[in-house]
């Protein structure tokens, strides 16, 4: 389960940013990853749940935003979001694809706090 390794990290990056600008406490904080990127949402939530415990991030709401997978076609030039990865493009057939969006890491977006 690396979902507690990444909780661990982010609540690192709220810590330094607490002690940068002086905030208490952590209402609210927005995430986003990449479909593939491996990241359970379920998983990710009672980590944060868990290693939230006695800390400023504690009772704070978790937003993910799991960006969705596309692949671009070079020849067409459409951007395509699909369920799954495709070998070809939905739009023309072509197999001359590139996977263009759902391979994000975890990222913190936006923090609010007191």
């Amino acid at each position: 389960m690396h979902e507690l390794s990444l909780v661990s990290s982010i609540l690192d990056i709220i810590e330094d940013y607490a002690a940068q600008d002086g905030f208490r406490r952590v209402n609210n904080l927005r995430l986003s990853c990449g479909r593939l990127s491996g990241v359970d949402l379920q998983c990710l939530r009672f980590a944060f749940e868990v290693l939230s415990r006695e800390t400023r991030s504690e009772g704070a709401t978790l937003e993910i935003d799991f960006l969705p997978i596309v692949i671009s076609c070079l020849n067409c030039g459409e951007d395509t979001e699909v369920e799954y990865v495709e070998a070809s493009c939905p739009e023309c057939g072509s197999e001359n694809v590139l996977l263009a969006g759902g391979t994000e890491e975890l990222r913190l977006l936006e923090l609010d706090v007191d």
